[in-house]
């Protein structure tokens, strides 16, 4: 099943429980304008409301550039001194995805780009990639980069930041930004081998374990406690938490609902 939904700047197609969202300014480096932002708001609202959908892949078209960032041709027409208001939104905000969402990186993921890859939950990456925050070059702000802090050690955010030299992908696998690092050829499928594991299990526990992590980032151990308890207590007055052990004691496969 696929449709597009802004235009042809984000392509949208559901294979298997898996929504695959794909900009699609590949003559632009996928750059982030604001077509592209509507497209991907869209996205992830059908991706959040649709019950057959389990998990999210993002990536871009071609193999040069997941994003290159914002459009900045757009950028400097509109002469903005504050903030993109159309960055502002993610998938990170109040109400945002809840369902897990990756990010297949196919080539650079600079500036905006990089934005997006962080906003996602987990990180399958071409050889070739490259990730950056390249701001500090053209005089532009990166206060999204506050993510980094609880992502990867604080000197190396500083020196991406401050530097806005890239980092190869291996290296941000060894930092623990990128999950998995395969050859070009093997990025879709490594991204779909992932989602589907994923979409496999009970979506109320995947949805729990998603929201524990970003929830309690920073927080002490009794903190991070407390607030685990609470989200994970609809999880265990599921349904699902008995059709789990029922289908273990059933010998079958769990048939789960989501509820």
């Amino acid at each position: 099943m696929a449709d597009q939904p802004a235009g042809d700047s984000v392509l949208f197609e559901v294979v298997d429980e898996v929504a695959w969202v794909t900009i699609n300014r590949p003559e632009a480096r996928n750059a982030i304008n604001q077509a592209v932002s509507e497209g991907l708001a869209a996205a992830w609202n059908r991706v959040e409301s649709d019950d057959e959908i389990a998990v999210a892949v993002l990536t871009g078209a071609g193999e040069v550039a997941f994003s290159a960032g914002a459009d900045l041709k757009e950028m400097a027409a509109r002469a903005e001194r504050v903030f993109p208001t159309q960055f502002a939104k993610g998938l990170l905000a109040e109400g945002g995805v809840t369902k897990p969402v990756i990010a297949a990186v196919n080539g650079v993921a600079y500036a905006g780009g990089f934005n997006l890859v962080m906003q996602c939950d987990l990180c399958v990456a071409a050889e070739h990639a490259r990730f950056g925050i390249l701001e500090a070059k053209v005089g532009r702000g990166s206060p999204w980069g506050a993510q980094l802090g609880w992502l990867i050690p604080p000197r190396v955010a500083i020196e991406l930041l401050c530097t806005a030299e890239p980092i190869a992908a291996q290296r941000a696998y060894e930092l623990g930004l990128v999950n998995r690092v395969v050859p070009a050829d093997q990025l879709k499928a490594a991204a779909a081998e992932l989602a589907a594991a994923i979409a496999a299990n009970a979506p109320l526990t995947v949805r729990a374990g998603k929201a524990m992590i970003r929830a309690t980032a920073g927080l002490s151990p009794a903190e991070a406690a407390a607030v685990a308890d609470e989200i994970y207590e609809p999880v265990y007055a599921s349904d699902d938490a008995q059709e789990g052990p029922r289908a273990f004691a059933e010998k079958r496969p769990p048939r789960w609902q989501g509820r």
